[in-house]
């Protein structure tokens, strides 16, 4: 019992450091708070896949919140477009949360795993020069229909959504990175609440452990974003697609069957 004791306080006290790094990351990228969260609910606190999706939503779903109130100071927030990417992302996140019931956890999480892949890729790749300004528009019907997919498979697979939004926002949106990152928040906000709902009528959830972490990850969100303006929009785009391709690779190693097989007898 004595040692239990100080394994079980060790762990709390790094799941909230690992909680204050998600904070910065997604206030500083726009993104990365759920790429972050579910790994460390699921292998660092023993959370089962399902809880730990609905976690993570709630996580990203109010650290989004606060973090685009510091973001909409500055006037980074481009609030038609993240209105119009948002509302129809809310239905397909709710849509998605919904069809997670019948998917077996470990599958979640390698969809999930494979989406990062695929996102890390053209992030790291981008546009070409100059396209990192933005300035183009997006048409209602480009952002409703990038809002629905994006939040159906970010709610199914328990992302806010963050490592889908900033690409669609600035590889196909036509968003800068700058502002993206700023509107992204606001999309995973409304993506979270609705891809939640979805999952809390058929999963229960630790409040303790949440309460924790969304604390820390808010504190981490606000000094995240005082740190954007120090970064040139080509270096936070690249620093967000290395950052997805790692966490991608970590989780499909761990869930892939094969991978999952092999260990001690």
């Amino acid at each position: 019992m004595a040692c239990f004791m100080p394994m079980v306080l060790g762990m709390w006290f790094l799941a909230g450091a690992l909680s204050l790094v998600i904070g910065v990351t997604l206030g500083l990228l726009g993104g990365g708070g759920s790429i972050l969260t579910l790994p460390m609910l699921v292998y660092v606190m023993s959370v089962d896949a399902k809880p730990a999706i609905a976690s993570s939503l709630f996580v990203v779903g109010v650290t989004s919140f606060v973090g685009t109130l510091g973001h909409a100071r500055a006037g980074r927030v481009k609030w038609h477009v993240g209105g119009l990417f948002g509302v129809s992302g809310m239905a397909g996140a709710f849509a998605g949360g919904k069809v997670a019931a019948f998917v077996p956890g470990t599958l979640l999480l390698l969809g999930f795993g494979a989406m990062m892949l695929l996102t890390s890729f053209a992030m790291i790749r981008g546009r070409r020069e100059g396209a990192d300004d933005g300035g183009r528009p997006v048409s209602v019907v480009k952002a409703l229909a990038l809002g629905a997919s994006v939040g159906f498979v970010a709610g199914m697979v328990g992302a806010g959504g963050g490592f889908l939004v900033v690409p669609s926002l600035v590889l196909i949106g036509g968003l800068a990175m700058k502002e993206a990152v700023a509107t992204s928040l606001l999309v995973i906000t409304m993506q979270s609440v609705a891809g939640f709902a979805g999952h809390v009528t058929h999963v229960s959830l630790d409040w303790t452990l949440l309460a924790v972490v969304t604390g820390a990850a808010v504190v981490g969100s606000l000094f995240g974003a005082r740190l954007t303006k120090r970064f040139a929009p080509a270096t936070l785009r690249k620093a967000f697609g290395w950052l997805v391709l790692a966490m991608g690779l970590f989780l499909l190693i761990k869930n892939l069957p094969f991978t999952r097989s092999i260990g001690p007898s």
